[in-house]
């Protein structure tokens, strides 16, 4: 008895001491960030602004110090995010800072979508008009990592690196025959020929429909991506193609400087010196000054107060009824009409990242926007995704702006409803009940639909698809049917898109914030963004608690962390939904 009683004592000593020491470092951490928060960057004279591409690119930054500090102590690699709101911001203060003279891509494996890859080069072109040198350097440089670097005056890469250059390609995972194996039907009602988001649950292949529109936006995008590196790297487009075809990953280095991708073979030790040859005083040779993207973030501001301002609200994420990590429907309105409120706010850009979802807070979302936008311009700007639900709440803008290799369109919507009798008896589950109606029991999961039950799922369907069409075609001022021939779905990149008046315009967030001024009639104005971050003690014990079952999980499953995200979406696929062909990755 006595040794169960100290086994039981030296547990609870153990499980306290454990517990005091995760208190003490997060307020050292607490302590040492907020010590730190208020400090402002001096920039020296001739320092190079220094983008490590490595991590996740976001819409937005955020402090997350408490991840560091945790991987840190616990030895294991923590996934670094970079907002590309900051990086938008920074690369216009080099620009403008007379102490900057020059930019160094920093490494090439930053995972970020298309569209966003291109509104940051589109940022480095322009920052290129002031005079100022980019040297790009990576040991390894990703296919999309390379279309960023190829603006930059040199590219340097390791002589035993890799440059990938091979073309896109999407893959879809499809799921049918799992479920068959567990005697799971889905049961699908739909609006649309191309409305593949059902695909993966009741086909083992794509569709001819999808096929055909994936080959559509993929060869777009890559068409993009191609031409623009052919007019930097001055290459013609046959020959870039001719490259990607010898699947340049696996070729000697050798064959990337003799093909022109690359102007250097060179270790890292000796970036320094070729940074060295842009400056022109012999004296700021001896060090070179290196300022980050996080210092960078610190320098003040120039920009004087202006009590009109432009407002940029970001629905990024998958669009849901409830809590979530994308758009929640409430909290996305609430902000919205706070902003129309706000008498100060004389226009509005609305920052869309969106693969769509539900269709019914879709339809909530875009009741709001409506209230906005009687009584101020509303801009779209799109950024990666604006598609199915992402488009239905972009439709009725003054204005949408998309970037060439945006995702956009797919209108259309579905519903799906498992039935899980065949499960049942495989598991030897039965049911019985009493109703007192005839439908009491309808859209039941243990069993199939009834012919009756279908008939009223496929009429909700049209009726929230006929809504949405008419949505479409009232904000774009174009006719039902014309909508109708380019919807049942149907996914469009917003190059393709501009030609059939999906979208206004090609550009990027700083072209929809001077076209929302422009409207409003601004010649001088501040930007306000929204829904407000998250403040340090606020994110801080948001990390300590609600986010480390998330952090444990992405430790332990690695890059698996993607699949299971796929399949917990499963889940929370509730009600009808607007949601573009989702489960796919282009390479």
């Amino acid at each position: 008895m006595k040794q169960f009683l100290k086994f039981t004592l030296a547990t609870i000593v153990g499980i306290f001491v454990v517990w005091l020491l995760a208190v003490l470092i997060f307020f050292a951490v607490a302590g040492a960030i907020a010590g730190s928060a208020d400090k402002s960057t001096v920039l020296k004279p001739n320092s190079i602004y220094q983008i490590d591409l490595k991590g996740t690119l976001i819409e937005r930054s955020e402090d997350d110090p408490f991840s560091a500090a945790f991987g840190h102590l616990t030895h294991q690699s923590v996934e670094s995010t970079m907002g590309l709101d900051d990086l938008l911001r920074n690369i216009q203060k080099a620009k403008t800072d007379p102490n900057i003279v020059g930019i160094y891509l920093n490494g090439g494996s930053l995972i970020a979508g298309i569209a966003s890859i291109e509104e940051i080069r589109n940022a480095l072109l322009n920052f290129k008009k002031s005079g100022k040198f980019i040297v790009a350097y990576a040991d390894n440089y990703s296919q999309g990592m390379y279309y960023l670097a190829s603006v930059s005056d040199k590219i340097l890469i390791n002589p035993e690196g890799m440059l990938n250059l091979k073309g896109l390609s999407a893959q879809t995972m499809f799921l049918k025959n799992t479920l068959d194996k567990l005697g799971v039907e889905m049961q699908v009602v739909k609006v649309g020929t191309f409305k593949s988001a059902v695909e993966p649950f009741v086909l083992t292949k794509m569709s001819d429909a999808n096929k055909l529109q994936v080959s559509v936006f993929l060869n777009s995008i890559w068409n993009s991506l191609i031409g623009e590196i052919s007019a930097s790297r001055k290459i013609p487009v046959d020959s870039l193609n001719h490259y990607a075809d010898q699947m340049m990953m696996f070729q000697p280095t050798e064959k990337a400087k003799q093909y022109r991708l690359v102007d250097s073979l060179v270790y890292v030790d000796q970036v320094d010196t070729i940074l060295k040859s842009y400056l022109k005083d012999k004296a700021d040779k001896e060090k070179l000054i290196f300022v980050k993207t996080s210092a960078l973030v610190k320098v003040p501001d120039t920009e004087k107060f202006n009590k009109n301002k432009v407002a940029v609200i970001y629905a990024v994420g998958e669009i849901t009824d409830e809590q979530g990590d994308g758009i929640v429907a409430k909290d996305l309105i609430k902000t919205i009409h706070k902003v129309t409120k706000d008498s100060a706010i004389k226009a509005v850009v609305f920052r869309v990242n969106s693969p769509g979802g539900s269709a019914y807070a879709s339809e909530q979302i875009w009741r709001a926007l409506e209230l906005l936008k009687a009584k101020k311009p509303l801009i779209v700007s799109m950024g990666d995704y604006a598609a199915s639900g992402g488009y239905y709440i972009s439709c009725l803008a003054d204005q949408i702006v998309a970037q060439p290799t945006t995702i956009t369109g797919s209108i259309g919507i579905f519903g799906l409803i498992p039935n899980i009798q065949g499960l049942n008896k495989k598991l030897g589950i039965t049911y019985d009940g009493v109703k007192t109606n005839k439908m009491s029991d309808a859209i039941s999961i243990n069993r199939p639909f009834t012919p009756e039950e279908r008939d009223l799922m496929q009429n909700y369907v049209n009726r929230g698809y006929e809504l949405f069409v008419k949505h479409c075609a009232d904000g774009r001022k174009m006719k039902v049917d014309q909508i109708k021939a380019i919807a049942e779905g149907r996914v469009w990149t917003g190059k393709d898109a501009l030609k059939i008046g999906l979208v206004d315009r090609i550009g990027g967030l700083n072209d929809a914030i001077q076209i929302a001024a422009q409207k409003a009639k601004l010649s001088s104005y501040n930007i306000s963004e929204y829904p407000e971050k998250e403040d340090f003690a606020t994110k801080l014990m948001k990390d300590f608690t609600d986010d480390m079952e998330t952090k444990l999980i992405k430790t332990q499953l690695g890059e698996r962390y993607t699949l299971f995200k796929q399949l917990q979406q499963v889940d929370k696929l509730n009600g009808i939904q607007a949601h573009m062909p989702y489960y796919f990755s282009i390479e």
